[in-house]
Parts: structure tokens; C-alpha cells; sequence
């Protein structure tokens, strides 16, 4: 594999650019675009039959683009809803032109019946009782037509089977959905209030249906548009719902990891998906404060007690124990123990990290520093220190310093008088030879 200062790296900030056409019918935040993920990749010039691993796939920009380029690629992410998205991402040109007579027939005959809609069914939170049992409805004939025994086993929902075609119809409702929804978005973007029981929203059912049906056509028109090549497999990617801190593919199995974990500034991404979740209720049954606490960058207090560790480095030992120390309301408690907790998962998952790559294999990592109150969190170096400890040396590291971040939708972010802007890193390692 070339040397990582061959590796071509352009700016990883996602632009409004960046989101239109086919990647614009997946709205979701991600670490870089797919026009960073591609030349990163075309440039490793990586053998026949590699592997790709992006083990925070999210929206699945990594596993796209390898796609794009006739790469094997896996993914993982622990939450379904982006792993639906990355599979509907997935959808070949050559599957267009179904879109729309197959959403004919979804549609066809639909009526909202409360019998399937349950009494706690989360859309309720959003939607008032017909509109509500309408969207069950919808998302029940989804189930029923286009997803096999395959994904719905009795062990359970196997999201890695689903098809990307059956995955693209959810994605059509979710879009009908968060469009219902805007009037409850806040300036936070990952963030959607519940409205009192008299606001919640309702509907009419032609209105829903005529969405739902411009949403899929105006998804056939556009990735009609995507050229085609008959040469690239298109099965190439494999996409898992995995904890990315317990999963890991075989040893030495993995020729380049790309990926962007979540940043440590206390963004809750799973409440992005919040009214998603609901859509996929039956499939998953997951209570979003559940899966919060269990992603990287919880903004939740472990269960368990979990104790800072020297193999983490000496910048992660003298942030934390800044954060310990500051006079601040709570440093001491809840904010120091969601950081230990961010830590102690990025340890776990670069350990995993390196199992999975082969020797002389690289893993390029996009990260964002940030700060606690006025206390500086140099995630790139703390990464870097502790990639080292897992046996990933820091070959390469490139910073690109953005003036507008999310984190900055905090205004209580500005009374620290700290620099404005961020920086993000993209950090190449590389697992030395034995």
C-alpha cells in the first residue's frame, strides 16, 4: 500500500454542495463528503479484493463511495436507522426506474387503521391518532412488500440483509416525516421537541400519499441521473448493526479504515433520528435514551463506574483531570464521568481497530477538537496518543480550520471568551510490520 503522504486529502468539510442530488435525499450529519471519502480512496490504490472498514459508518458516505469505486467495504453503526439509510444509499442506477410503479402499489388502497397502532406507539409523540396510524400503515405495506425472511427472522431483525430497494422506501418516509415534523426543530439541528398533546400533528391522507409518491419519484429522477458502470460490483458493501467499541471484523483482515467518530462535544446523534425510530418502531423496539447511552459520545451517565486509565496518554489524563478540577457545576461529576465514558469507547474501538487491519495496513480518522468551558480538548492529539497504544503510529496529519461548527449552536459557548471556530484533523496511521 503507498506511503500515506501519497494519499490525496481534501478539505473534509460537508458543504450544501455536497448534499444535493442523490446524497441530498439523505440529510444527515456526517464527518466529511463524499467528494473527500473517493479521492482518499481512488488514491490508496489499494490490490484487488481489499477491504474498506468504516467502523462509524453513520450515513454511509465511506461504504458509498468504495461502492462507487468497485471496493469491498463494511460498515458498522449501532443505530438502525443509519444503517437503513447507508443500504438505501446503496441503490444501483440500474434500479430507478422501479421507484415509482413499486410506490403505486405501496400506496394503493392504504387507509389509517388503529387496530395496528399501538397505545404506547411512539409516531404518537409527533402525530395525532389518524395521521399516526396512518404512517403504521404505510410503513406496515413497506414491511410486507418488500421486506423477506431474510431480514426478518425469528432471531430477530437482520438490518444487513435488507435490500436496498425496501431500504429506500423507508427512507422516502422518513423524509414525509421530518418534513411533518419541522415545526419542531430547534436551532439545535439534532434536536426535535415533542409538541403538546392539542399541537400534535395531523393530516390528510391524500396530502401524506402525494409526498410520499413525489418524495420517491423525485429519488428515481435523481439517481437515474448517476452514471452507471456495468464493471463495479455492486454487492461490494456489507453493512452491520455493531458496536463498533465489541466488533470486530478477522484479524489482519482489513487493508484501510476511513472513518469519523463522533466528536466529543456532547451531541446527542441519536436524537437526530428520533421520529426515524419511532417510523421503525416494530423492527427495533429500541428506546432512543438506550441507544443514546450507548454511543460514542454519550451524553448520558454510565451505568457503571469506569476509571481513567494511563494507557489513554498524557493529554487525555491532563484534560480529564482539568475537567475534574474545574470550579464549574457539575465538572466534578456528571460532565467527568461522560467524558471517561467518551474515552474509555475510543480506546475500545481503536483497539478493535487495529486487530482488524493487517500489518502495514492504514486507518485515517477525521476529528474535530472542541472545549469544556474554557478547557481546550485536543481530540487529535489524544486520539493520536492513544492510537499509539493500540499499536497505530501517527503517520500523517493534516488540520483544516473551519470558522462554524456544531457545537457552536451552544450560545453559552461564547461566555468562555474561547477562539472561534474548530479544527478538523484528519489523522493517518498506519500498523507497523512485526
Amino acid at each position: 500500500m503507498p506511503a500515506s503522504n501519497s494519499l490525496v486529502i481534501e478539505s473534509p468539510k460537508l458543504t450544501p454542495q455536497a448534499q444535493r442530488g442523490w446524497n441530498g435525499f439523505f440529510p444527515y450529519y456526517a464527518g466529511y463528503p463524499e467528494s473527500f471519502a473517493r479521492a482518499l480512496l481512488k488514491s490508496a490504490h489499494l490490490p484487488v479484493d481489499s477491504m474498506v472498514l468504516d467502523p462509524w459508518n453513520g450515513s454511509g458516505t465511506t461504504t458509498y463511495s468504495a461502492y462507487q469505486l468497485g471496493i469491498k467495504s463494511c460498515g458498522f453503526d449501532l443505530n438502525p436507522v443509519m444503517v437503513i439509510i447507508a443500504r438505501a444509499r446503496l441503490l444501483p442506477p440500474s434500479e430507478a426506474d422501479a421507484l415509482e410503479p413499486l410506490a403505486r402499489k405501496i400506496i394503493d388502497g392504504i387507509r389509517a387503521d388503529s387496530r395496528f397502532l399501538e397505545l404506547d406507539d411512539p409516531l404518537l409523540w409527533w402525530f395525532d391518532r389518524p395521521a399516526a396510524a396512518l404512517i403504521r400503515a404505510l410503513e406496515r405495506r413497506i414491511r410486507d412488500q418488500l421486506v423477506g425472511e431474510l431480514t426478518l427472522t425469528r432471531e430477530g431483525v437482520r438490518f444487513d440483509k435488507m435490500a436496498s430497494m425496501a431500504a429506500a422506501f423507508y427512507v422516502a418516509l422518513f423524509s414525509v416525516c421530518r418534513q411533518m415534523a419541522t415545526p419542531y426543530r430547534s436551532s439545535n439541528p439534532t434536536w426535535l421537541r415533542k409538541p403538546k398533546d392539542e399541537q400534535r400533528i395531523s393530516t390528510d391522507r391524500q396530502a401524506l400519499l402525494a409526498t410520499f409518491a413525489i418524495s420517491l419519484k423525485n429519488m428515481a429522477e435523481s439517481l437515474s441521473s448517476r452514471t452507471s458502470d456495468s464493471r463495479i460490483d455492486y454487492a461490494a458493501a456489507k453493512l452491520f448493526l455493531a458496536d463498533a467499541t465489541s466488533t470486530k471484523l478477522d484479524e489482519g483482515s482489513v487493508d484501510l479504515v476511513l472513518t469519523s467518530p463522533p466528536y466529543c462535544t456532547r451531541i446527542d446523534y441519536s436524537a437526530a433520528t428520533r421520529i426515524e425510530l419511532a417510523v421503525l418502531h416494530p423492527l427495533t423496539n429500541v428506546a432512543t435514551e438506550d441507544l443514546s447511552r450507548r454511543m460514542l459520545g454519550s451524553t448520558r451517565v454510565p451505568r457503571h463506574n469506569i476509571a481513567a486509565n494511563e494507557a489513554w496518554g498524557e493529554k487525555c489524563s491532563a484534560f480529564l483531570s482539568k475537567i475534574k478540577t474545574h470550579p464549574s457545576k457539575a465538572s466534578s461529576g456528571y460532565y467527568y464521568k461522560t467524558h471517561i465514558d467518551y474515552f474509555d469507547k475510543m480506546a475500545k474501538s481503536l483497539s478493535n481497530i487495529s486487530i482488524s487491519l493487517k500489518f502495514g495496513g492504514q486507518a485515517v480518522l477525521v476529528v474535530q477538537d472542541s472545549y469544556y468551558k474554557d478547557i481546550h480538548n485536543d481530540l487529535p492529539s489524544i486520539v493520536a496518543e492513544m492510537a499509539k497504544a493500540a499499536n497505530l503510529n501517527l503517520t500523517r496529519r493534516e488540520d483544516f480550520h473551519f470558522r462554524r461548527s456544531m457545537a457552536g449552536v451552544n450560545r453559552h459557548s461564547r461566555a468562555y471568551g474561547r477562539p472561534s471556530g474548530v479544527v478538523e484533523s484528519v489523522l493517518c496511521f498506519e500498523k507497523p510490520l512485526p
